[in-house]
């Protein structure tokens, strides 16, 4: 399905080459996202279930670590300030990050606390794709220390110096809490401040949040309603969200019917989906949304701007398998692509 752009692709084009000169400071809930894949040897005789013979295990950035990732991997400087456990899921994440140049030393290790980790079994024959089978969720079953929330807040604060916008991933599990983030959002100098929250937007009013990005499920579920393809009913939900919160604008995305932008007392726009409605994999693609729609509005985009270029990331991203990340290089290939195929102007 083709988008039909209602901004300035050229204009596009050039906020994409402005990314590597900013700094994000990302505070979130990371995720250490394990993929064990094995290959089909047998159905056991102890329960009717497949045996998979081992092949590989492989640990990437998951939750508010994948959204730091794609910042990294679209050219921004970013500065994670993050609680990891001290256990084998932590160390991998923190050494994902050194070997990628990114600076670690706001991740606080966390003695006797647990890295929330999603380990993902991928089963298949030798020359077919591998299918998710199961997924085992392990997640901190104590709160974070009251000392480790203290250097949370102390290395944002430090760090938010030196950052020209301010990504908040609220997971849920335990680390990204409003509490954390009011004296943030308060100081934040640019007052660029983007909410990702899973399950909490509203506890997060009164914290000076400039956009949020939930997704259609996710406002559902704050209003108890359902949206299904009723756009009016988005429209009410996601106007009284948006005035609840007092946000300058709120993205909220669909899916495969792409995404809507509300802009306080502005008319909404509806974006469709960039690239084709048949997703191969959508872990993960909502990190890529808030990373690039915050990342746009630090390089000085208008809401509608950087919605369209968040538009662009997660129709590439989803067309990846497993928890993935989008490259500067590939949006600015998906825009030029679109200059490209765009019919022309009368003369």
């Amino acid at each position: 399905m083709k988008a039909q752009p209602s901004v300035d692709l050229g204009r596009l084009l050039e906020l994409v080459e402005a990314f590597p000169r900013q700094t994000i400071l990302l505070l979130g809930d990371f995720v250490a996202d394990e993929y064990v894949a094995g290959e089909i040897a047998r159905v056991s005789r102890e329960a009717p279930v497949l045996i998979l013979r081992h092949r590989e295990t492989q640990v990437v950035p998951g939750g508010g670590a994948n959204a730091a990732n794609n910042l990294a991997d679209l050219g921004a400087r970013v500065l994670p300030v993050a609680a990891v456990g001290d256990d084998a899921a932590g160390a991998a994440l923190v050494d994902y990050f050194r070997r990628k140049r990114v600076d670690t030393a706001g991740l606080v290790r966390v003695p006797g606390w647990t890295t929330p980790t999603k380990s993902r079994f991928l089963a298949g024959w030798t020359h077919t794709t591998r299918q998710q089978v199961l997924r085992v969720d392990r997640l901190p079953e104590t709160p974070l220390p009251a000392r480790a929330k203290a250097a949370l807040l102390r290395k944002a604060k430090e760090r938010l110096k030196r950052a020209g916008a301010l990504l908040v991933s609220d997971y849920g599990t335990g680390a990204v809490t409003p509490e954390l983030v009011r004296p943030l959002a308060r100081g934040a100098n640019p007052p660029v401040v983007t909410l990702d929250s899973r399950f909490s937007l509203f506890a997060y009013r009164g914290a000076r949040i400039t956009a949020a990005t939930p997704n259609e499920p996710e406002l559902e579920a704050l209003y108890q309603a359902r949206i299904g393809t009723d756009r009016d009913a988005l429209d009410r939900l996601a106007e009284r969200a948006l005035r609840h919160m007092g946000l300058g604008a709120l993205l909220v995305t669909r899916g495969k019917d792409g995404m809507v932008v509300f802009e306080r007392g502005r008319k909404s726009h509806a974006i469709p989906i960039h690239g084709t409605d048949q997703a191969a994999d959508v872990t993960g693609a909502g990190d890529t949304v808030i990373a690039v729609f915050t990342l746009a509005l630090a390089v000085g985009a208008s809401y509608l701007e950087a919605a369209h270029l968040a538009n662009y990331a997660g129709g590439i991203v989803v067309m990846k398998r497993g928890t993935a990340t989008v490259t500067r290089d590939e949006l600015l290939a998906a825009i030029r692509g679109e200059i490209t195929s765009a019919p022309e102007k009368p003369r």
